[in-house]
């Protein structure tokens, strides 16, 4: 009984029923591989860390209840502050939140700078890298429309050793198919971003260079964002050498897409539409009205579910001034049931564009 009121007490917010209005997903199965809050007016405020992961005593998020009773949407940032800590205590886990509106400026932080494994989210800065380089001066290293052989080997970081890519691991087998014909650059690209296929990201790291994308990233302001390697490097994963984010360079590097700074902005539109194309659509956009145009990429490993999002929160209307969207990310980690993140990936989703649109009200 106890369990059930402090679950409920922490979930009670406003608006739940249109979060939770899908029913179950048809969408392909995914990947596997400090605090502060500005309200939109004041100081920020500084938040205690989530507790350290116990297994033990985590209340398994099936259990927990939905119940509208407790938060008023006077203070819609404040609730979630408060949720979002109380969620993280109540199971064990990390989230981390970004929020940015590039149309006024509001922001809303928790934990941002809490490292976590980047899973398929750092498929975004490859394809940036992808991008900058076939465009790069007069001579680009290469042309979008140029092929590719399909293969599935490749070297590990560690010590070169090769390595393959397991096909039920993945998310798309269509390129598996593949294996020993050619596929455009741009092929490659669509797929590792709209159906996250791991096989095309690893071809396209070992074209552009891990250590590029790197380069790339350092000289858009994204300061802490790593990604060292591709998928499925065993040697790499058990000496730790992983490709990390934090919801705040996350943020950074879509809203870098979204203001057309990642690259000429020709190819920051094409970005920006193989990411609208995106077919893992359980996390934000699920929080969101159906006139919401979104923009994002996904990632999933075990006890890792993240979402990074372009939000156009309406259809634009060709006679009016052109409105910019909002960048939103949610890392969670800790959390083992995927679908329980993705529904709280939605609520958050939900709380931040109601408070969004109660602001502009």
């Amino acid at each position: 009984m106890r369990i059930f009121l402090f679950s409920s007490i922490i979930l009670g917010f406003v608006g739940w029923n249109d979060v939770w209005r899908s029913g179950p997903s048809n969408q392909p199965k995914t990947c596997r591989e400090h605090t502060s809050f500005k309200a939109l007016a004041g100081t920020p405020l500084k938040l205690s860390k989530p507790t350290s992961p116990q297994i033990a005593n985590r209340i398994p998020a099936s259990n927990l209840t939905l119940i509208d009773n407790s938060i008023t949407a006077s203070n819609p940032l404040t609730a979630l502050q408060n949720y979002l800590q109380k969620l993280a205590d109540s199971l064990h886990a990390e989230i981390g939140v970004a929020f940015r509106d590039l149309e006024t400026g509001r922001e809303f932080f928790f934990n941002e700078r809490q490292m976590m494994h980047a899973a398929s989210t750092m498929k975004v800065p490859v394809m940036i890298e992808v991008f900058r380089q076939a465009e790069k001066g007069r001579t680009p290293k290469f042309h979008l429309e140029d092929s590719l052989l399909i293969k599935n080997e490749f070297k590990s970081i560690v010590d070169g050793s090769p390595y393959h890519l397991d096909l039920s691991d993945d998310s798309d087998s269509s390129i598996y198919r593949a294996i020993g014909a050619r596929m455009t650059i741009r092929q490659l690209v669509e797929s590792m971003i709209t159906v996250s296929s791991n096989l095309a990201t690893n071809i396209l790291i070992e074209l552009a260079g891990a250590e590029n994308v790197m380069a790339t990233l350092r000289e858009l302001g994204v300061k802490n964002m790593q990604v060292r390697r591709g998928v499925e490097d065993t040697k790499a994963y058990q000496r730790g050498l992983n490709n990390q984010t934090d919801a705040f360079d996350l943020m950074l590097t879509l809203q870098a897409i979204a203001e057309k700074r990642a690259a000429s902005p020709m190819a920051c539109d094409s970005m920006l539409a193989i990411l609208q194309r995106q077919k893992f659509r359980d996390g934000i956009p699920v929080g969101l009205p159906s006139g919401a145009v979104v923009a994002n990429k996904t990632g999933w490993i075990t006890g890792i579910t993240h979402d990074g999002a372009i939000v156009f929160p309406e259809k634009q209307v060709s006679s009016d001034k052109p409105h910019q969207p909002y960048v939103l990310v949610v890392l969670t980690k800790g959390i083992q049931e995927k679908k329980s993140a993705q529904r709280f990936i939605a609520a958050i989703s939900s709380k931040i564009y109601s408070a969004l649109r109660s602001a502009k009200l």
